[in-house]
């Protein structure tokens, strides 16, 4: 594993869970604010806006179950622990372990897949929540079965039976992840990353425990993740906390209707807006993830 140490000030912890350690830092001042990272990438993904963000906020920014420096379980029935209700309750079991009862969130990409579950699992853990250029699980397996696309196939690749993608990633993880980091920012390479950052990416996806991991995730996705929101849907359950949505203007959801409107699912109240950037904004695009999101983290501080 890559030892650059993008967070100085911080501190590193290893987590007991119900499911192993769970790697995470911690930094800043404030009310505490989770940080949770996305595909393929680790916590290291915030450490462009990290810094401005401690100046407001306590943050904590865990590696999710099999990403990162987190343990890496093989996974069970129902795909556990990759089911975004499993790796919800991992997140609260890391905050309350760093004394954080109800706290905010910000979720990118599969983090934000984690925090939204979280906050309809858990109602009333959560004080507001931010997601990072994704629709529900729900929306986006209607969308990729009407319109099928070289940004969304890795839903279906990914999800395929236990063994095949791993062993076609598994032939040159390296350039299967970079392959993704690029198509899906704005400008289609590499520019937006800080080297050491990739590095980071790269140590962890050579690992093929963590490519299971990530394949089991997106089975994850197909199948318990989809039966949840389906169920939450038809039951009227929505998010009753403050939801904010932004999305990158050529992000992954962008090329559907309104990401905001889709939330309206789950999320009758939310607001958001669009920023310039592909999918990888706190990378792409620190400044306008920080402008974005700023104003609505903060107005409970400032209420």
């Amino acid at each position: 594993m890559a030892t650059y140490d993008l967070f100085p000030g911080f501190e590193s912890h290893w987590i007991d869970t119900s499911v192993g350690q769970i790697f995470a830092r911690s930094g800043g001042s404030g009310p505490p604010l989770l940080l949770v990272h996305g595909f393929p990438q680790t916590h290291v993904e915030w450490h462009k806006v990290a810094p401005e963000l401690a100046k407001h906020f306590t943050l904590v920014l865990p590696d999710l179950p099999g990403y990162g420096w987190s343990t890496a379980p093989r996974g069970g029935t129902d795909h556990f622990p990759y089911a975004k209700s499993d790796m919800a309750k991992v997140m609260i079991e890391v905050m309350s372990a760093l004394g954080h009862a109800r706290f905010m969130a910000c979720g990118h990409d599969r983090g934000a897949r984690v925090t939204y579950r979280l906050a309809l699992d858990h109602p009333g853990r959560l004080e507001r929540l931010a997601l990072l250029d994704i629709v529900p699980t729900l929306v986006m397996w209607e969308r990729i079965r009407a319109a099928p696309s070289p940004k969304t196939e890795h839903w279906i690749f990914l999800s395929g039976p236990d063994g095949a993608p791993e062993a076609e990633i598994g032939r040159n993880p390296t350039a299967y992840l970079e392959e993704k980091l690029s198509l899906w920012t704005k400008s289609g390479t590499l520019d937006s990353y800080d080297n050491r950052a990739l590095q980071h990416y790269r140590d962890f996806f050579n690992d093929p425990s963590r490519i299971h991991a990530c394949c089991e995730d997106y089975r994850a996705g197909a199948t318990v993740d989809l039966v949840a929101d389906t169920t939450d849907k038809a039951a009227g359950r929505t998010i009753g906390e403050p939801v904010h949505v932004v999305w990158g203007d050529a992000g992954i959801p962008s090329a559907g209707a309104s990401p905001l409107e889709a939330w309206k699912v789950f999320a009758p109240k939310a607001s958001g807006e669009a920023v310039d950037s592909g999918h990888f904004i706190p990378e792409e695009n620190p400044a306008g993830c920080l402008a974005a999101l700023l104003p609505f983290l903060r107005a409970t501080t400032l209420a």
